[in-house]
Formats: C-alpha cells, sequence, structure tokens
C-alpha cells in the first residue's frame, strides 16, 4: 500500500475546538479524532446540518464523541414481543438537549436510506435516556441498528433491570393508591367536619352532629388503614429491632387519634379528630411519593449506565470440547477459553504465550500489559489480544474479586448504620412527644376532669404535635437537591449520601481513568504519512494504543492483508517488503524510555516512534483548586506505577499521594483516615477501588466506571469532567444548611403551640390548620434549595 493510496492530509483549519464534539482539536484539523469526522460527514449527507445550529452542548455532560472501545455484544439483550418483532431498551449516554433527541430519531428515521430496512420504531426519552428500538428481521441486526447512533457520536449500553423496575413500579403504585386514598378521605372528613363545627352554632342538634361523625368514620377508618400501612409497617419492623424512626409516632398518633375518635362517635361526644389523621397521612404521603420517585430516578439513571459483565465461561473438556459454564461453578484446575475482548472469569495461570491484557480496572496498571504463560492473572482483566487459555487456580467466592467483595461488604456494614438526620431527631422527639401527652392525661385527671376530656386534651397534644412537618423537613430537601443534581448529571444513589456529602474533609480520587482521560491520547508526531500509513495497519486492532493512534488521524483507510503477532504488534505486506506496527523489539529497533510508545517501519524509511500520555480531564486542576477553596484535603492513591502517578501528582499540585496499592492497600489506607476522625469522599472507576470506594464515608464514580464500582458507588456523575462533584458539595452542604433550618422550624413551632394544646385551648379545626401551616412552612423554605445557586 502506497501513501496516495491513503488520501492526502486536509487543509489547514486553525481551529481550537472540534466541528461535531465540541472537544479540543489538534491545531490545523477540523476534528478531534476519525470518529467525529465520521460523524460529522454522515450527518451532512442526511442533510441534518440544523443539529449543529441547534444544539447546546451543556460542559458537565459527555461529549457526544463515537465510542472508540469494544461494544458489547447487543443481540443477547434483545426480546421479541407477541407480534413477532424484535425490541431493545438502551441507556444512552452523551444526550445533551432536544437536539439530540431529534438527530437520533430522525437519523433512525431514514434507515432505509442507510441500508437498514427491518427498523420500525426508535424513539428516544430525554427524561431517562433510553432508546427504544423495534424491528423485523433477526435479533442480530440490533447491532446494524445500534451502530448508526453509536456513529453519531452516542454511547449505548446495554442494561437488564424489567425485574428491579418492576418491584420500583410496584412500591410506586402502592404510594400513590394510598395518597389517593388519603387525599379522598381528607377532603370529605374536611367537609363533614366543618359541618359539624360551625352547625353547633346555628341549631344543629346532636342526632345530625352524630350523624356527620358516623359517615365521617365510616369514611376515616377504611381510608386509615389503607392508606397508613407504609408508614405502619416501618414502625413495626423499627420496634421489633428495639429503635424508634420517624413513622413510630406518626403511627401512635395516628392510631390513638383514630381510636379516640371513634369512641367519641359511639359515645355522642361533641367532637372527633378523623380528619386530622386523614390530613396527616395526606400530607407524609405527599413527601414519601416524592421522595421515592427522586431516589428511583437516580437509581434507574445509575443502572442504565452500568456495563454487564459475562456470568458465564467457556470450559474446554479434556478432549477440547468447549462448553458453556456459569463462571460460580468453575473448579480448580478447569481450562477456560477466553475470546478476543472478553473479561477473564476466575483468577488463573496463563496456558497461551504472550497474552495481551488490559488489567487497567483490576490493578489500576494505565498500559496494557504481556503475559508469557504461566502468569497469575485475575478475574476481571481483559483479553485485549489473541484467544487465550487460562488453568483455573481460585474461582467464585476465592478470586481477588471476590475478597473485593467480601472488603465491599464489610466496609458496607459499617455505613449502614448512618441514620437518616430526621430519624436521628425522631428518637429524641417521640418520647417527649408521648411524655407531653401523657402529663397531660395525668395533670387534667389530677385536677378533677373527667376522663374523656382529659383524653381529649392528651390526643390534642398528640395532633398539634404530629411530626408532619418533621418528616417532610428532611425528604423535601433530598427530592429538590436530588432532582437538581440529577439534571446536572450527578447521579444519588443513597438516601443519606447528602448528608454524608455534606459532612466530608477529604477527598481521595484514583488516577487511571478518574483524574485522567479514560484513554491514553497520541503526542504530537512530525511524520503526518508515516502517522496515517500507520494507523492504517491500527484500525485492524483493539489494542487501546493502536485505537489511540486512530483516534489522532483523519481521514483513516483500513489496510489490507494486516496480521496481527499477539503480544508484538501488526504486520502489513507491501511491494517493497513489509510494514510493521508494534513494540520496539518487533520492529527490530531499540525501546524508548517510556513503556507507551508504539513503533513504525517500513521499507526504504527511518523507523518512527509513537509517543502516548495519560491526560488529565479538562478541568482537573481547577476542581482540585475549587475543592482546596472548601477546606477540603485532596490525595491521591492509585495502583499504578510511581512512574505513572508522579507527574499526575506534580500537575495537580498534590503532595500526598500512594502509587503500586493493591485494592486492599486502599482499602486500609481509607479505613485508617476514617479512624482519624475524617469523612473521606473517595472518588474511583476500578474494580480495584471497590473495597476502597465502600470504606468511605461517600464514594463516587463517573460513568465510564467498572459496574462493581458503579454499585459500590453513592454517586455516579456523568460526561469528561469533574466538575459535577465540586457541585454535589456545594449543594450537600447548601442542602444541609436547609435541613437544619427546617428542623429548626419544625421543632420550634411544636415549643410555640404544645402549651396552647396541654391548656386545652387547641379545637380540631385550630390542630389542622397548625399542622398544615407548619408543613407548607417546611416545603417553602426547602424550594429555596437550588442547584444552581451551589454552581
Amino acid at each position: 500500500m502506497s501513501a496516495s493510496a491513503l488520501g492526502t492530509q486536509p487543509n489547514a483549519r486553525a481551529a481550537c475546538l472540534c466541528a461535531h464534539c465540541g472537544l479540543p482539536a489538534p491545531m490545523g484539523q477540523r476534528f478531534c479524532c476519525a470518529g467525529c469526522g465520521a460523524a460529522f460527514d454522515l450527518i451532512a449527507s442526511l442533510d441534518l446540518g440544523r443539529y449543529y445550529r441547534e444544539r447546546l452542548l451543556a460542559p458537565d455532560r459527555a461529549a457526544p464523541r463515537p465510542p472508540s472501545g469494544p461494544r458489547p455484544d447487543l443481540a443477547r439483550h434483545v426480546q421479541q414481543n407477541s407480534a413477532g418483532d424484535f425490541e431493545i431498551t438502551l441507556a444512552i449516554d452523551g444526550l445533551q438537549c432536544g437536539a439530540c433527541v431529534w438527530l437520533i430519531e430522525t437519523v433512525l428515521a431514514k434507515a432505509q436510506e442507510l441500508k437498514a430496512p427491518g427498523l420500525r420504531q426508535g424513539r428516544v426519552n430525554m427524561t431517562s435516556r433510553r432508546l427504544h428500538l423495534r424491528w423485523a428481521g433477526a435479533a442480530t441486526e440490533v447491532a446494524q441498528y445500534a451502530g448508526l447512533v453509536e456513529q453519531l457520536g452516542y454511547r449505548l449500553i446495554p442494561f437488564e433491570t424489567a425485574p428491579l423496575a418492576a418491584a420500583r413500579e410496584a412500591a410506586n403504585r402502592r404510594l400513590l393508591r394510598a395518597l389517593a386514598v388519603a387525599g379522598f378521605a381528607a377532603g370529605n372528613v374536611m367537609l363533614l367536619a366543618m359541618g359539624a363545627w360551625f352547625g353547633e352554632g346555628h341549631g344543629m342538634g346532636p342526632a345530625t352532629r352524630d350523624l356527620l361523625h358516623w359517615l365521617a368514620a365510616l369514611i376515616a377508618l377504611p381510608a386509615i388503614a389503607y392508606a397508613g400501612r407504609p408508614f405502619f409497617t416501618s414502625a413495626f419492623a423499627a420496634l421489633r429491632q428495639r429503635h424508634s424512626n420517624m413513622d413510630v409516632p406518626i403511627s401512635i398518633g395516628v392510631i390513638l387519634v383514630a381510636c379516640l375518635s371513634l369512641w367519641q362517635t359511639i359515645a355522642g361526644g361533641e367532637q372527633t379528630y378523623f380528619e386530622s389523621a386523614c390530613m396527616l397521612l395526606f400530607f407524609l404521603l405527599i413527601g414519601r411519593v416524592l421522595d421515592h420517585r427522586s431516589r428511583g430516578q437516580a437509581r434507574q439513571a445509575a443502572e442504565h449506565l452500568l456495563s454487564l459483565r459475562s456470568a458465564e465461561a467457556t470450559v474446554l473438556l479434556a478432549d477440547g470440547t468447549p462448553i458453556r459454564r456459569d463462571q460460580n461453578a468453575l473448579l480448580p484446575g478447569d481450562v477456560i477459553l477466553i475470546g478476543m475482548g472478553e473479561r477473564i472469569a476466575a483468577d488463573g495461570v496463563v496456558q497461551t504465550a504472550d497474552a495481551l491484557l488490559d488489567a487497567s480496572l483490576v490493578t489500576g496498571e494505565s498500559l496494557p500489559i504481556t503475559a508469557p504463560a504461566g502468569t497469575l492473572v485475575f478475574a476481571g482483566t481483559l483479553n485485549l489480544g489473541a484467544p487465550l487459555t487460562l488453568r483455573v487456580t481460585a474461582a467464585g467466592g476465592a478470586t481477588l474479586l471476590a475478597d473485593c467483595v467480601r472488603l465491599i461488604e464489610a466496609a458496607e456494614t459499617r455505613r449502614g448504620r448512618y441514620v437518616v438526620l430526621a430519624d436521628r431527631v425522631a428518637r429524641a422527639y417521640a418520647p417527649v412527644v408521648h411524655l407531653c401527652a401523657l402529663a397531660t392525661l395525668l395533670t387534667w385527671l389530677a385536677l378533677g376532669a373527667d376522663t374523656s376530656r382529659a383524653l381529649l386534651a392528651a390526643a390534642a397534644v398528640l395532633i398539634i404535635t404530629c411530626p408532619c412537618a418533621l418528616a417532610l423537613a428532611v425528604p423535601a430537601v433530598q427530592v429538590i437537591a436530588t432532582g437538581g443534581l440529577f439534571g446536572a448529571g450527578v447521579l444519588l444513589k443513597s438516601p443519606t449520601a447528602l448528608e454524608r456529602l455534606a459532612a466530608i474533609d477529604l477527598v481521595c480520587f484514583d488516577k487511571t481513568g478518574t483524574l485522567t482521560e479514560p484513554e491514553l491520547q497520541l503526542s504530537p508526531s512530525q511524520d503526518d504519512t508515516a502517522l496515517r500509513l500507520a494507523a492504517s495497519l491500527a484500525a485492524t486492532s483493539r489494542h487501546p494504543l493502536a485505537r489511540a493512534l486512530c483516534a489522532g488521524v483523519l481521514p483513516m483507510i483500513p489496510a489490507d492483508e494486516v496480521v496481527e503477532h499477539p503480544g508484538k504488534g501488526l504486520s502489513c505486506p507491501v511491494p517493497e517488503g513489509e510494514m510493521r506496527l508494534g513494540s520496539a523489539a518487533f520492529c527490530g529497533v531499540s525501546p524508548g524510555e517510556d513503556r507507551a510508545e508504539l513503533w513504525f517501519t517500513r521499507p526504504g524509511f527511518a523507523a518512527v516512534r509513537f509517543g502516548f500520555a495519560e491526560h488529565l480531564r479538562p478541568d482537573a486542576v481547577g476542581v482540585i483548586t475549587r475543592l482546596r477553596a472548601m477546606g477540603l484535603d485532596v490525595r491521591l492513591i492509585s495502583g499504578d506505577r510511581s512512574a505513572a502517578v508522579r507527574p499526575v501528582a506534580e500537575n495537580l499540585g498534590l503532595t500526598d499521594w500512594w502509587a503500586d496499592c493493591s485494592p486492599s492497600q486502599k482499602y486500609a489506607l481509607i479505613c485508617g483516615w476514617e479512624e482519624q476522625g475524617h469523612r473521606v469522599l473517595m472518588v474511583g472507576d476500578g474494580l480495584n477501588d471497590g473495597p476502597a470506594l465502600s470504606a468511605a464515608s461517600v464514594s463516587a464514580s463517573p460513568s465510564s466506571a467498572a459496574d462493581l464500582s458503579q454499585n459500590v458507588a453513592d454517586l455516579v456523575f456523568q460526561g469528561r469532567l469533574l466538575a459535577p462533584l465540586a457541585l454535589a458539595l456545594a449543594v450537600a452542604r447548601r442542602a444541609r444548611a436547609v435541613m437544619r433550618q427546617n428542623l429548626a422550624l419544625a421543632l420550634g413551632y411544636n415549643l410555640l403551640v404544645v402549651p396552647l394544646a396541654m391548656a386545652g385551648l387547641v379545637t380540631p379545626w385550630l390542630a389542622a390548620a397548625a399542622m398544615s401551616l407548619s408543613s407548607l412552612l417546611v416545603m417553602a423554605n426547602s424550594a429555596r434549595e437550588r442547584v444552581g445557586d451551589a454552581r
């Protein structure tokens, strides 16, 4: 292949940003990589250029850049519906605005022009960031349709959340039904109560009043029994464990008021409190529904962004016959076959010579490694080269990954002891309220009042001090803050994450894929012809350095007859001899000083070296500076070698850094700092970060992280920037302040009205009005929490 066959370099253009994704582009080039150039050409060929005029690129979200890494097997997640069509729902990473939705749906609608005639539907949900595809033909055609979207620069990720989604939807329906019942009862019972209150002064007789009370009881009692179940079951579970939460005083108050009102109705009493119990449940269920939806939305979005790992492995029997077996059923001594691009399912010894592996998610090593026969490797490592065989030494619960999981479970047990702020207040609040009610009952009896009057006064204390406002104090803020952060690309997965995040005083980062870009980048080259020829060979390889080389070349045409030599490099015959791209030894030259390099040789020309380097995320320096300005200590721990960690730490101005750390060493460091009294936020993306993430007070992972890391993390942030982390910390601190204000309002209200209730000066309508007013004050104060104010 000659240089002329590959085309000529496009005219130089002094552009700083890529015309497609908006990321920095090399000087003189219009695009940052070949993928963006191809995406631009596709959009132009379909006459969809208005996309670039109408889109709004958000700096805190993933840029619409075509993925260059290995793609998951989507056919395994396809389902067939009753009509015989195939369907799949995929999570989309990279959606920016409505223009993205229009572009994707329009391109899919033009599938006929793009030789994809079987596609019947392609719809995008901007809110949940889902893509739903439906087509006729074969399940394997999903790759063709998904490829159209990926060519535009969007990352598609399969997920299987049907059982979880069904469970969440069922819980949400139960809460909505309870809310509807409570609202219906509150409205109707309040009308009946108002008729009884105002009728007393206008000649209403006891028989009419009793009839109104019985009608109220007929509506209220079944409604309370049904709508109060979320609180009653929670309170019962808490009491069984011999502690109290916010649902305990709620349940006691509602049940006691309902029973007392029924007794008053039977006895022909003048006052009942059915409307207060129904209104209390109605207000509380509003907060419970909003909280459930907010946290469910964040969990769902995080699940959509998780990569799916294989649960099976290919075992080679003694006669060489391959069979598929669950990875948990593997036994020491089994020989398993790992294909190119497949993750190793167990710890074992490599049997194939010079296997090429990517262990970055397990060890933190940023560069691929060549593992000769006899090398011990660990589950979770990715095979980059030719298919290899491995003799299992440890499987299931005995692997390094399983050790990480055990450390995670131990840390999660400790973290699970953290109690929501409102529940901590409830532990002290509930006994005080109950003692006040008891003191009121005993005092009125001591003063000579009859039992009915004393019980009514005690019930009034319980009603007017009902923890409606107190129960809304924290969830209301959580709903607003969580929703705002979700819109900014931060997915909170834990209901206590905001409170824990506000107490952070130390932030610890992993290096590879967290502070740095997930992929290595090509250093500038002086020989453009050699670069483009080398890229034509690299286009056929899945090696990380080969992909990085291709990303820096535009245009690029893959070469023919390329042969890959596992662990060594690539070769391609040309009339003059042979072109080679690979290691220094493979190309017959002396190696350079850096391991991140590829050499290219061709007949009649000197060997050319291509260097690669890790690059910090675009805003890493600024975010570290902002975190320090917030009074936080920032540290770095990495499993990578010191030579790779030191320059990153120096560029960021970090003096406290650790390299060559195993998962257990990272775990021990975090635990040690926690024992010293620090509250640590750990930010990491690899399997080896899992134990450290779980040991920290709060943990965060980027959306490109390993599935285990995202499962463990309290929050997942999207995009190439670290700014969402600093935003989350600022929002958490503001949210904590608003939560405390809400609690002060609720408790201050109770201190003001309890003496009135104990003195018997509170009427039913006044108690209901005061209760509603306190809740509205809390909701109004919570509405002041806005994510935009913390930017």
